[in-house]
C-alpha cells in the first residue's frame, strides 16, 4: 500500500499511519509528528521589539536541522495560550529561554513574568515528568550574564549566555550552545551564519514585493510563514549537514 503520507520539504515532520474501524468502515489516518529530539521550544517575546533577535535565533535553529516551536505558530482562540505552550514544551528535547525581556518597560510598570513563568513550567517538565523529559536540555539568555539573578535568586549557579541584545552575538551564543550540550560538529561560523542569514532577509524581501507585499506586511509575517520560507531557502541553498556526538 502506497504511504498516504504527503512528501515533506526539508524531512521537517516522519509520518506513522494507524488503522481503526467505525462500523463497517476501515479508516485510514495519516498522523503527522514533529520529532521530539529535534523540536527547540523558544520562549521568548513576539513584539515588534524582540523582532531583530527573534528572526536570527529561528534562521539559526533551522540552519542545524532542528525545528522551532514557538506559542505563536497557531493562533485558535478557542485554544487556551498556556494548555498550547505546555504541549510545545512536552514536544520538544531542548529550549531556548530569553529572559532578557521581563523586566517592566516604564517605572511603575510591572515586570513582565510570562517569560520566567514557563521557564519554571519547562524545569517543573524535567524533573518531575515522566522519564523521556529527563533527559531535556535549556539554554536561557540573558541581555547581560547574570543580571536576572537580582529577580531570580534560586537561578544563582545555573549557566546561561548573553546575547547583549545584539543579533549576531545571539547567533554566537547560540552555535555555541548547540556545540557545548546539543553536541552538534562540523557548524559553520557564527560570522558565516550572519552573512547567510542577511542573505536570506533580502531573498525574503525580494520575493515578498514580488507579490505585492508592504514593508508592514513583511515585518508583521506570521511565523508559521516565516519559518516555511526559511526552511525552503536553507534546503535549496545551505542543507543541514552537521555531525552529533553519541
Amino acid at each position: 500500500m502506497n504511504s498516504p503520507c504527503p512528501p515533506l520539504r526539508g524531512n521537517r515532520t516522519f509520518c506513522s499511519v494507524a488503522t481503526f474501524t467505525r462500523g463497517s468502515d476501515l479508516l485510514l489516518v495519516a498522523i503527522i509528528i514533529r520529532g521530539f529530539t529535534k523540536n527547540v521550544f523558544i520562549n521568548c517575546p513576539f513584539d515588534e521589539d524582540y523582532r531583530s533577535l527573534l528572526r536570527p535565533l529561528l534562521f539559526t535553529i533551522v540552519s542545524f536541522g532542528y525545528f522551532p516551536r514557538v506559542s505563536a505558530e497557531r493562533s485558535d482562540s478557542g485554544e487556551s495560550r498556556l494548555s498550547k505552550i505546555c504541549e510545545f514544551i512536552k514536544e520538544s528535547k531542548y529550549s531556548i529561554h530569553d529572559l532578557s525581556r521581563m523586566r517592566a518597560k516604564e517605572r511603575g510598570a510591572l515586570q513582565r513574568m510570562n517569560m520566567p513563568f514557563e521557564l519554571g513550567i519547562d524545569y517543573g517538565t524535567r524533573v518531575s515528568g515522566p522519564p523521556k523529559m529527563r533527559g531535556k536540555q535549556f539554554l536561557i539568555l540573558e541581555k547581560n550574564r547574570y543580571a536576572f539573578h537580582k529577580a531570580i535568586s534560586d537561578m544563582s549557579g545555573v549557566d546561561i549566555k548573553d546575547h547583549k541584545n545584539q543579533p549576531i552575538r545571539l547567533i554566537q551564543v547560540t552555535r555555541e550552545w548547540f556545540v557545548e550540550t546539543v553536541g552538534l560538529r562540523r557548524l559553520p561560523g557564527y560570522e558565516t551564519l550572519w552573512s547567510r542569514f542577511t542573505d536570506f532577509t533580502t531573498a525574503l524581501s525580494r520575493k515578498r514585493k514580488e507579490i505585492s507585499f508592504s514593508v508592514e506586511e513583511l515585518n508583521r509575517m506570521p511565523i508559521p510563514e516565516y519559518l516555511d520560507f526559511l526552511q525552503e531557502w536553507i534546503d535549496d541553498n545551505y542543507p543541514p549537514r552537521p555531525n552529533r556526538i553519541q
